[in-house]
């Protein structure tokens, strides 16, 4: 497959590594097209593929063209790309809040798939949900399918209006974790640990924490309560973050997520 990756921030780039880690697509088949001289000159000493600063007339001849420009920049893109765009080309977004219909609509274009990546993809370890509009066939479907598992792992939504949800769930995700784990941090600063023995320390909570959710044969419940001794320091602690409603904050935080996310898909 060739694939054409427009934008090459973060993002882009965690799909491009991947994709040439697990020999998905060869360099020779790449083209990444960047307009910040900057980036372009960081991207040629990674020499992931052929590098361009325009909308090249050559990305009609890739199976794949991948979107994940910034969003407020993705107007312009578009008025350039689709004059060059043909029929039987996959355009596969990864831009926040950018409706499947949107690109249809200004790409004039029909086989369209909208994703949700977040960062950890950036080391093969993200979750991306997708849909896709009625054009895109199965086959193309599965194609893709196998591109984003090379981030990590997928959901396929039927519906696509759940992508906003997914947004605020794990698109944002990892940044409700880092404000977690950064609290906790000051915590063990303000009871007198130097900052590199508090990072430690929390840091190594939390993954042995994510792989004990991940091999226990407990729910959460039962996993908290494990810990959790009846009058113990625990149980303190969880009954300061119900006095400060913690629960409350970070659902509300979450649902706020969605409901900008819905805003910026409606324009």
């Amino acid at each position: 497959m060739k694939i054409a990756i427009i934008g090459c921030g973060n993002m882009g780039m965690a799909f491009a590594r991947a994709f040439l880690k697990f020999d998905l697509v060869k360099k020779e088949d790449f083209l990444l097209v960047e307009k910040s001289p900057e980036r372009m000159e960081s991207l040629r000493g990674f020499q992931p593929g052929v590098l361009t600063g325009i909308i090249d007339p050559k990305i009609g001849d890739y199976d794949l063209v991948i979107l994940s420009v910034k969003p407020q920049d993705y107007l312009l893109v578009a008025e350039s790309l689709q004059q060059v765009i043909r029929p039987e080309q996959i355009v596969f977004s990864i831009m926040a809040g950018i409706a499947i219909q949107t690109i249809q609509g200004t790409l004039n274009h029909r086989a369209v798939v909208r994703a949700m990546p977040n960062t950890p993809a950036m080391l093969g370890m993200g979750i991306t949900a997708y849909a896709a509009s009625p054009e895109v066939d199965r086959n193309q479907l599965r194609k893709v399918e196998n591109l984003i598992n090379a981030t990590g792992r997928s959901v396929f939504l039927e519906d696509e209006s759940q992508l906003d949800a997914v947004t605020a769930l794990s698109g944002s995700g990892p940044a409700y974790f880092f404000y977690l784990v950064k609290t906790m941090i000051e915590a063990g600063k303000q009871m007198g640990f130097e900052e590199s023995v508090a990072t430690l320390l929390v840091k190594q909570t939390m993954l042995g924490s994510y792989h004990l959710i991940n091999n226990a044969d407990r729910s959460l419940d039962e996993l908290i309560k494990a810990v959790a001794s009846k009058g113990g320091t625990t149980e303190a602690a969880l009954r300061g973050f119900e006095a400060g409603k913690l629960a409350d904050a970070l659902t509300q935080g979450i649902h706020a997520a969605q409901k900008r996310a819905t805003e910026l898909s409606q324009g």
